[in-house]
């Protein structure tokens, strides 16, 4: 196994580690953000190991169709939704997670059937101008760019307004954290000046869901174990009911964190 894919493999096992932690959540208090964050999650551990297979083995069309759907295109826009579903009422989320669903999933559908416009190199990653239409490129971009600046912007004003009310320096640790991986995941494009896309790709993916996960382990554990999610500390009343209501659970008061945007961004 060379670097590139151990590095992959890496990125998808901290994916799963981190899925599982908020799947075991979701089963304790079924809250809508922690079901969105697990769907995201596992579609990032998908794009790793789709990377991680084309890195090893060698790419070919229907391993560059996994990862530009669950990286490029299905990934963020859930995280998003959890984002959305977390910040806002509960009737918010219950219009916007369907519209999200659906619209992912058309996309995810044209990129299943896009044919290819040039043949998938073996040996690379390839950019996706290079092997798609503008279309795949344009849902791709859309998806990851608007779902990402939806997180990035929850995870940055939760820092402001729990700083304003004098909240837990976890929560500002945490949030900063999420926020420095998504930036992280999401500037992968940037390294191809310095690596090949592989590489760069391979190294985002492991350090930015480190970071993220990182940020998420924060919150969990250490004194004072909170169950309120990051963005709820923006009410100091209602992460206080949340920090004690988490202390009576089943589920032993781990708080979920924001997980951030941890996007196996295919090159467009």
């Amino acid at each position: 196994m060379n670097l590139d894919a151990a590095l992959a493999v890496a990125a998808a096992l901290v994916a799963v580690a981190f899925a599982m932690s908020t799947f075991e959540r979701w089963l304790a208090r079924r809250k809508r953000h922690e079901a969105a964050w697990t769907v995201a999650l596992a579609f990032f551990a998908l794009a790793s190991l789709a990377l991680a297979y084309g890195a090893g083995v060698g790419w070919n069309g229907p391993a560059f169709r996994v990862f530009f759907v669950f990286g490029a295109i299905a990934n963020v826009p859930f995280l998003a939704i959890g984002e959305i579903e977390l910040l806002f009422e509960a009737k918010v989320g219950r219009v916007v997670t369907p519209i999200v669903a659906l619209v992912v999933a058309w996309a995810a559908g044209v990129v299943t059937l896009a044919p290819f416009t040039a043949p998938i190199p073996v040996g690379h990653l390839v950019q996706g101008s290079q092997v798609f239409g503008p279309l795949p490129r344009i849902l791709a971009g859309v998806a990851s760019g608007l779902a990402a600046l939806v997180v990035v912007a929850g995870a940055l004003w939760s820092i402001g307004r729990t700083r304003r009310s004098h909240g837990s320096w976890r929560f500002v640790a945490s949030n900063g954290l999420i926020a420095t991986g998504t930036l992280i995941t999401g500037a992968s494009g940037l390294f191809n000046s310095v690596l090949d896309a592989m590489g760069a790709f391979a190294v985002a993916l492991v350090v930015g869901i480190s970071v993220i996960f990182a940020g998420f382990l924060l919150t969990t554990t250490g004194p004072g174990r909170r169950s309120a999610a990051v963005a709820n500390t923006t009410n100091a009343t209602n992460a206080t009911n949340a920090t004690n209501a988490a202390t009576q659970s089943a589920a032993g008061g781990a708080a979920p964190s924001r997980p951030g945007p941890t996007a196996a961004r295919a090159p467009s």
